[in-house]
């Protein structure tokens, strides 16, 4: 049923018309900064969101909205103690944080199922006042410190808290079933009030196009909204008390000016929280709420039924029950299907649970630049001094996105969604290849063919893995369904060949086919920022950048190869990519005769390399990620794929005949396997075995939870690289970092980060597909033992999956050893899906909720015994 949903909400019938895509925070995000100086975290904070109607999206806890963010239903809740209702995940800003953004509080997307007809999430609400101030104060500390968790405050203690489970069902495709389940964990009875929401986004106000809606109570249990761009919608519930207001800003409390209506957005929190008349004695506005409360016994459970429908019901809760019970068994069953028989039972736990994270990460993402700068039509521009994506004034979003996590970057981030499309294929492929092409439209991809990197600024450069997404989806859709789906291949190649050529033309300066890139979204991994060099150097010549281009080249050429069997004039291109891949491996090799090569022969390394303003040129010699970029750039070519291709053979004869020196620098390439099969790559032969004695030796890259993004010899010996009177330091620090670069809320210089071990992981794949079980390498290093590289990807594979085990003490190996609640009985059995992992522990770091990139642990579990 579920598969056969999904297939009808490409023909018409979407069953995806309504899902998880509110926000999880939307105050504090560029959108929502109408500040003069740009800072976006203080003009709307969390204290002021409950007051502030919002621009351009709406936020909740768990909760659900159509396609197009008209209307929201989310629960909110009290335990009669706290300040203010929960309706929103509180966290700290950048500025409050020792180690940047951090939400503060324990939550789970526990499943879903690809339509979203049945989701469920869990939020964990104490029982005692909520320690705002407290997580606020000792947060201000030291970088050397950790962070200060909910879970240090001892606001759990004795299980003083609730379970609250918000679980969805749906009828139909506009018939959505709300259950609340809220268990008391805690050694005696306890109050709880549960106040499920519905509400407008608040379009009208900057659009003159769309008559404002209207919500009215027509029953003691039924609420009708009624829109012009949605229709109506009976919102029935059993119980409680009904409370409105309108969703509008409450202008005296933020901006000290008159309100425009008496029952402002945060008229229901403090009417019930301090008793005010704020909400709407006529029963109607543009939000409202259903006042529960429940006394419920130590250990026992209360359940709230909620049902939003299009039609009118005679009886709602008749088949309330049987239609839960329905979509969880048809969940079920898909999942059933999807999960290899021989996973054990903890990592089909881990399989479901990340993918059904993921789907949880769905975001409706709305943001005009143009609007956002100037404003509406019938509005004043905006007053601001820094006018932040000015140059992007073409970006108009209103899709739903995946986002890497909707509280702490909830916006798109270009690099994690290719990621997010690789897992995405296997529970959703239409969904999967709409979010690749997204942000190669018109409206996203800038005039110049540049893709937006993320919303604090666009113009940043993010590494160019688009085109190995888009060869993996594709791949994975035809043997998936036993269907090539060339359109979608041309139509992302026409557009990734425009940002193709503008790597080319902006990024590759000297045109020597090396290139910079900057920042490229590994944040602190050089000893400077890598996009504001100390003055006196020139440029930075990238191997990570230039590596990345060398495996953008073979994607590409990989793309054309297969258009080409359909349509002979992609043999052009596929010319044009191999040439660009030789170019680039001969480069990395010797870049000219007055400058050096980044590959050091001495150490078996790739480097970066500085260009002075003299001219000479220096190799900044650091091991990291950044020299194992070039594994990466790596392609298996059938031989039968360049069977009927004459043009291309031709042009492939006259290089080989009058450059034979490119194409030694990548590979032999008249030399084919037993399967017939020719290996692109840059790194091969002796360069490939001094690779990976680095990388697989634990007192380097290899770490007993998969590989660290720096070295581990610069622990104790840290790089110092001295220039004009300054040294410039990278130490390897496998947890948080102590540099306050980019914000500080990621590191780079030692921990573990999915989504580039899982290239490694899928690049030794391929060189085991290539030369078979006849290479061996040591692992570990020192070991004395010789694996193949199959079983050194599954080894590499085990020990990721080393994380996401239980521990001696019956917690997952990624939970901090501090905190003894993640083994009790209602903590142990839910996963966290982090940003990074700890170098040397495994403890997971930085974003909590990141089950973008970091569900490609389903690929890795789907793809481990192959």
């Amino acid at each position: 049923m579920e598969e056969n949903r999904l297939s009808d909400s490409y023909k018409g019938k979407n069953w995806k018309w309504w899902g998880p895509y509110l926000s999880e925070r939307q105050w504090g995000t560029v959108r929502e900064d109408y500040s003069q100086n740009g800072n976006a975290w203080s003009f709307i904070n969390h204290d002021l969101a409950r007051s502030y109607a919002y621009r351009w999206g709406e936020e909740g806890i768990g909760g659900f909205c159509d396609t197009e963010q008209v209307l929201c239903l989310a629960p909110a809740f009290w335990n009669g103690k706290d300040p203010i209702i929960k309706e929103r995940l509180y966290g700290l800003t950048n500025g409050e944080g020792n180690h940047g953004e951090d939400v503060k509080e324990l939550y789970f997307h526990l499943d879903s199922s690809p339509t979203h007809s049945y989701c469920k999430f869990l939020y964990k609400y104490p029982q005692e006042a909520y320690p705002y101030m407290d997580l606020l104060q000792k947060n201000k500390r030291d970088r050397l410190s950790p962070e200060f968790e909910l879970l240090d405050t001892n606001i759990f203690k004795d299980n003083r808290y609730f379970d609250c489970y918000i679980e969805y069902a749906k009828a139909g495709i506009k018939d959505i079933l709300m259950k609340i389940t809220v268990y008391n964990r805690g050694p005696e009875e306890a109050t709880i009030h549960v106040l499920p929401h519905v509400w407008f986004r608040n379009f009208w106000r900057h659009n003159l196009r769309f008559t404002k809606p209207e919500m009215m109570s027509i029953s003691d249990n039924c609420i009708h909204t009624s829109s012009s761009r949605n229709g109506s919608f009976h919102f029935y519930h059993e119980d409680g008390e009904q409370l409105f207001c309108e969703n509008e800003t409450n202008s005296q409390r933020i901006f000290h000016k008159p309100n425009d209506t008496p029952f402002v957005k945060d008229g229901i929190n403090n009417y019930v929280v301090n008793n005010q008349k704020t909400i709407n004695p006529e029963k109607n506005g543009t939000k409202a709420a259903i006042w529960l409360k429940a006394d419920i016994a130590a250990g026992s459970s209360q359940t709230f039924k909620i049902r939003l429908s299009r039609v009118e019901l005679e009886d709602p809760w008749e088949d309330f029950d049987s239609v839960f019970a329905n979509r969880k068994a048809e969940t079920n069953d898909y999942y059933d299907k999807l999960t290899p028989e021989n996973l054990s039972k903890d990592r089909q736990q881990l399989l479901r649970s990340s993918l059904g994270g993921l789907l949880w990460t769905k975001q409706f993402y709305y943001f005009d630049v143009f609007k956002w700068l100037f404003g509406e039509p019938h509005e004043e521009a905006p007053n601001r001094n820094f006018k932040r994506n000015f140059d992007w004034q073409h970006l108009t979003c209103r899709n739903i996105i995946s986002m890497p996590d909707k509280w702490e970057y909830p916006w798109f981030a270009a690099w994690d969604l290719a990621f997010h499309a690789a897992s995405f294929i296997h529970i959703d492929q239409e969904f999967a290849k709409q979010q690749l092409l997204v942000v190669l439209r018109e409206y996203y991809m800038h005039p110049n063919g540049q893709i937006p990197a993320y919303e604090w600024n666009f113009s940043d450069v993010n590494p160019p893995v688009h085109a190995w997404s888009v060869w993996y989806v594709f791949e994975a859709d035809r043997k998936k369904t036993g269907v090539a789906d060339w359109d979608f291949l041309e139509r992302a190649f026409q557009k990734l060949l425009m940002n193709f050529t503008w790597w080319v033309n902006q990024k590759d300066a000297n045109g020597t086919d090396i290139f910079e890139g900057g920042f490229l979204g590994l944040d602190n991994i050089g000893v400077f920022d890598r996009n504001q060099m100390p003055q006196g150097i020139k440029k930075l010549q990238q191997a990570d950048a230039t590596s990345w281009m060398a495996m953008y080249s073979i994607n590409m050429l990989r793309i054309s190869l297969e258009l080409a069997q359909h349509n002979t004039a992609y043999e052009e291109s596929a010319a044009k990519f191999f040439r660009h891949f030789l170019n680039i491996g001969w480069a990395m090799q010797r870049i000219g005769k007055s400058d050096i090569s980044l590959w050091d022969d001495e150490d078996g390394f790739y480097y970066d390399a500085i260009q002075f303003e003299n001219g000479t040129t220096q190799r900044l010699k650091i091991r990291s990620l950044v020299g194992i970029i070039p594994l990466l750039a790596i392609e298996i070519m059938p031989a039968d794929i360049f069977a009927k291709l004459r043009e291309f053979n031709s042009r492939l004869e006259s290089i080989r005949l009058t450059r034979p020196d490119l194409t030694r620098v990548i590979s032999d390439i008249e030399h084919k396997n037993k399967d017939g099969n020719y290996l692109f790559a840059i790194m091969v032969g002796d360069r490939l075995d001094h690779l990976l004695k680095r990388l697989l030796d634990e007192d380097e890259f290899l770490s007993d939870y998969g590989i660290r993004s720096l070295s581990k010899c610069y622990e104790d010996k840290p790089f110092v690289f001295g220039y004009q009177g300054t040294e410039y330091r990278i130490q390897y620090e496998p947890g948080e970092s102590s540099s306050a670069m980019f914000g500080g809320n990621s590191n780079w210089r030692g921990p573990i980060w999915l989504p580039i071990n899982y290239l490694i992981i899928n690049s030794l794949r391929k060189y085991h597909e290539y030369y078979g079980d006849s290479y061996t390498h040591e692992f570990p290093v020192g070991s004395g033992k010789k694996l193949t590289l199959k079983q050194i990807a599954n080894e590499l594979t085990k020990r990721l999956l080393k994380m996401f085990e239980r521990n001696d003490k019956g917690a997952y190996q990624y939970h901090t050893a501090e905190h003894a609640q993640w083994s009790t009985e209602h903590f142990k059995e839910h996963h966290l899906f982090y940003e990074f992992f700890h170098g040397d522990t495994g403890q997971g770091l930085g974003a909590s909720h990141q089950t973008g990139w970091t569900a490609l642990l389903a690929n890795l579990l789907l793809e481990m015994d192959e």
